[in-house]
Formats: C-alpha cells, sequence, structure tokens
C-alpha cells in the first residue's frame, strides 16, 4: 500500500482530529479528500495554530517522536508585553514548571530570540493593537511536555497570546494559509524529517 503525507495550516479553534464526541471543529470540517486512515501526527490543542502532519502511514508518529533523537520544532510566539534580555536568557536556558502533584520539570537549554515582523503574517484570533505592548518570538525547541512553550512563558511572567508553529525539522509551513493542505512526496516528506522509513 503506498501511503500519503500531508502538511496542514491548522486553523485556530480547530482540534487535531476527525473525530470527537465534543461538539468542536474537526480536521474533518476542512472538506478535503484525505484518504481513509488519515491521521495528525501529534497534536496542536485547539487554539494553537500552523504547522500539522497527517498521513496514512502509522509507523511516522512512532519514528518521529519516539527515536532515540530528538527532533526540532519551531514556533512563532505572540506575548502580551516587551520582552527583557533577562526573560530571553531564562527561556533559552531552561525554567521549571509544575506537571503533576509535587512534580516538576526543567526545559532543556533551547533557542529563542526576538523576531520583528514574524513570518506569519496571516491574521488570528488575536489582533495586535499599537496602544498594548506585545513582542513576537521565536521558540525551538526539541521537547514537547503537554503546553510546554505556553508554560515556559508563564514561568518567566509572560501571557501567549497566539502560537504558531512554522516547521518540523525542515518541513516550513511556508506561505500556506489557514485550512489550507499540501500533499508532499514520501521521500521528501521523511528526508525533510530526517527520519528512515522502515
Amino acid at each position: 500500500m503506498q501511503h500519503q503525507y500531508f502538511l496542514l495550516n491548522k486553523p485556530y479553534n480547530m482540534v487535531s482530529q476527525f473525530k470527537s464526541s465534543h461538539a468542536v471543529r474537526l480536521l474533518g470540517d476542512l472538506h478535503y479528500p484525505f484518504p481513509e486512515g488519515t491521521h495528525a501526527i501529534g497534536r496542536l490543542d485547539h487554539h494553537s495554530e500552523g504547522l500539522l502532519l497527517l498521513t496514512t502511514n502509522k509507523k511516522v508518529t512512532r519514528l518521529l517522536f519516539q527515536g532515540a533523537i530528538p527532533h526540532k520544532r519551531g514556533y512563532h510566539v505572540l506575548v502580551n508585553n516587551h520582552v527583557s534580555n533577562e526573560q530571553l536568557t531564562l527561556l533559552s536556558n531552561g525554567v521549571q514548571f509544575k506537571i503533576g502533584l509535587n512534580v516538576y520539570h526543567t526545559t532543556s537549554p533551547c533557542e529563542v530570540a526576538i523576531v520583528n515582523p514574524p513570518i506569519v503574517q496571516f491574521p488570528g484570533a488575536y489582533i495586535e493593537s499599537e496602544r498594548v505592548a506585545h513582542t513576537w518570538l521565536s521558540i525551538e525547541l526539541t521537547e514537547g511536555k503537554y503546553h510546554q512553550v505556553r508554560k515556559m512563558l508563564t514561568a518567566v511572567q509572560l501571557k501567549c497570546k497566539r502560537l504558531v508553529r512554522v516547521s518540523i525539522e525542515n518541513l516550513q509551513l511556508g506561505n500556506l494559509a489557514p485550512g489550507q493542505v499540501k500533499e508532499i512526496q514520501e521521500m521528501d516528506f521523511f528526508d525533510s524529517l530526517k527520519i528512515t522509513n522502515y
């Protein structure tokens, strides 16, 4: 069986699945002719946006997220304040947040920078106001705890107003509009993710 591979710019307020017992916007609402058996690789929560990978190949999630070599994911994040050099340093070096009852996680070092203007040019649910201080950050990391980017920002007293995933390894969101889907060839897909199809 020949598998298929897709890049999607997941819109705001849509869950990363085709079925749900809740009244939410689903991937099927995009009305794209995905083949039977298509599923999302990893997830973006409903109020996050950007690059979501989909495929009919069930091995990809294991190869990408459960292998020995961590894979980079890039985000552009809008926060509700000016960001200080001290906050950038803390985020880059690693911050601590709670992940359970008396259980804390310290993040691995990652790449953080101010990006102005950001790659993301599509209108989102939150529109910046000139009267309110805000900053776009680029964050590239290799780990993915639940809501990690948002929790990292909270740990340094910043509030996330918009979160857009722009890359996974060498696969880029590029100029895909929200809700737009692009099919990619299998060899390009695996080469760009730096994983081997076996």
